[in-house]
């Protein structure tokens, strides 16, 4: 644990160093002679977007794998390799019986992120109006992106929404203690829209308290007519403490639900 949270200190500082460095050479090499006061904040915009989406993902994705294990340690990933939110939910059943837990109990179904939804998702953010079925980031487990995604709007407003990513899990394949799933989740809550910790993209913040939100979601089974069991494991992981893809401070107990779907 020492040592890995010695490399993430001496990535983030790589990270910053790297920036303020490229940023003063681009300005000295190529603009300082040629800019005006009143473009220079249009150049900082533009120097923001190539770091954040361009140079510091491609540097993460290279870091991150060299030093991140290739195999299920019980969180998702950004699609850079970062770290990104932990699986706190499993379930066993169909995808229809999945799908029909979910709407029963008042989630709506998120739809595939795209060019078109993104804009909306902007649009819907921006000026405060309602998309109850506004699309999630992909994080990615087993090296695929989420394959479902539901979520409960808050107030009207996507910048605040409660969600869950789903994932299939693959065939003849057993979770630590030879427990089965045939879905795992990742519940969060999106509390507000700002800036990456580790890239400085636009994303949504979580709570910190990934317990509270999988306990919430559980809560809102009960209003489901689909007949479940639930098994809570207790430290099916260990409690920790960390930070997740967007670098917002994350914290579980460990414990691991697993709700069959009869």
């Amino acid at each position: 644990m020492k040592k890995q949270t010695l490399l993430n200190s001496i990535f983030r500082l790589f990270r910053f160093i790297f920036i303020i460095i490229l940023g003063y050479l681009v300005y000295k090499s190529l603009f300082s002679e040629i800019l005006t006061r009143k473009i220079h904040i249009f150049l900082y915009i533009i120097l923001w977007l190539f770091s954040s989406y361009l140079v510091i993902p491609f540097i993460n994705k290279l870091l991150t794998g060299r030093y991140l294990p290739d195999y299920f340690i019980g969180r998702s990933r950004t699609s850079d390799g970062l770290l990104g939110d932990p699986i706190n939910i499993a379930f066993t059943g169909s995808e229809a019986d999945l799908e029909q837990l979910f709407l029963s109990s008042g989630w709506t179904k998120a739809e595939p992120l795209s060019l078109r939804s993104s804009l909306h998702m902007v649009t819907a953010s921006v000026f405060g109006k309602s998309y109850p079925s506004a699309p999630v980031s992909s994080l990615f487990l087993f090296n695929k992106k989420q394959d479902l995604a539901f979520e409960k709007e808050i107030e009207n407003n996507p910048r605040r929404r409660h969600h869950v990513r789903v994932w299939k899990t693959p065939d003849n394949w057993y979770l630590p203690g030879g427990r089965e799933a045939d879905w795992l989740g990742a519940a969060t809550y999106d509390k507000k829209v700002g800036f990456s910790f580790f890239t400085g993209q636009v994303t949504h913040k979580i709570n910190s308290d990934v317990d509270q939100e999988r306990d919430f979601v559980l809560e809102t089974f009960k209003q489901s007519n689909k007949s479940i069991s639930i098994e809570v494991v207790e430290h099916f992981t260990t409690s920790y403490h960390g930070r997740n893809g967007g670098g917002d401070e994350i914290f579980t107990d460990g414990a691991l639900p697993f709700i069959k779907m009869d």
